[in-house]
């Protein structure tokens, strides 16, 4: 969702990020067949509590229905909306190592409102070079992009080094909203969005919950000898 839409619609930040999840778990449902569900099940299915769900939906409307629940598709429809994925919006991928060629493959951005209508690169050997269905292109065409195309998302999928670089250059060229994949934080104007994919931070928390559980686990497994041992 925009910012934009986001103020408007006066639809907190947390929730926002909770409602691809619940999207996702409602085109779930539709693909089973499934045409209602309770805001218990489709709570379970999304990962948070009920209490959560139904008052992050809320802020969309009401559009439960007491002893019956939500109805899929409706309810799918209302969260593509308050996200904006009524429209196809058009989106250029910056950094064509293996991560940019791995995101310029994935076949999910056109089921879920998303074009990729380009692929760039700032190395002028790989200007040229096909990448699935797309021919990389120079920097210099964002400008011509943002103008012609409408651009509207620009993901950066470069090194830590040279993320910033390419944040400026999208900015000047008038995008106002990055998915950045590099570890790095981005310089950019308030007017700016910037969503930051760090795939190291969440192996560090996986890691800080797999250490706890193993303690836990160890804990146990040494009171249970020392209750045999007495």
């Amino acid at each position: 969702m925009s910012a934009d839409v986001a103020a408007r619609r006066g639809i907190p930040d947390a929730s926002v990020a909770r409602l691809p999840g619940y999207l996702q778990a409602l085109t779930n449902f539709a693909e089973r067949g499934i045409g209602s569900v309770s805001s218990e099940e489709l709570a379970t299915a999304a990962g948070v509590s009920s209490a959560k769900l139904r008052k992050d939906l809320s802020h969309l409307g009401s559009y439960g229905v007491r002893g019956v629940g939500y109805e899929v598709d409706r309810l799918s429809y209302e969260i593509s909306t308050a996200l904006g994925l009524t429209q196809d919006w058009p989106v250029a991928i910056i950094g064509m190592g293996n991560l940019g060629r791995a995101l310029a493959a994935y076949s999910g951005f056109a089921t879920r409102g998303f074009n990729v209508i380009a692929v760039l690169d700032r190395d002028a050997d790989l200007v040229g070079a096909a990448v699935g269905e797309h021919r990389i292109r120079p920097m210099g065409d964002l400008g011509a992009l943002v103008r012609d195309d409408r651009l509207a998302i620009g993901v950066i999928a470069t090194p830590a080094d040279s993320a910033q670089e390419v944040a400026d250059h999208l900015v000047s060229a008038g995008v106002r909203s990055i998915l950045n994949f590099a570890p790095c934080v981005l310089d950019v104007p308030d007017d700016v969005m910037v969503r930051k994919v760090d795939m190291s931070t969440e192996l560090q928390i996986l890691a800080f919950h797999e250490q706890r559980r193993t303690g836990e686990l160890d804990l146990s497994a040494q009171s249970t000898v020392e209750g045999v041992a007495l």
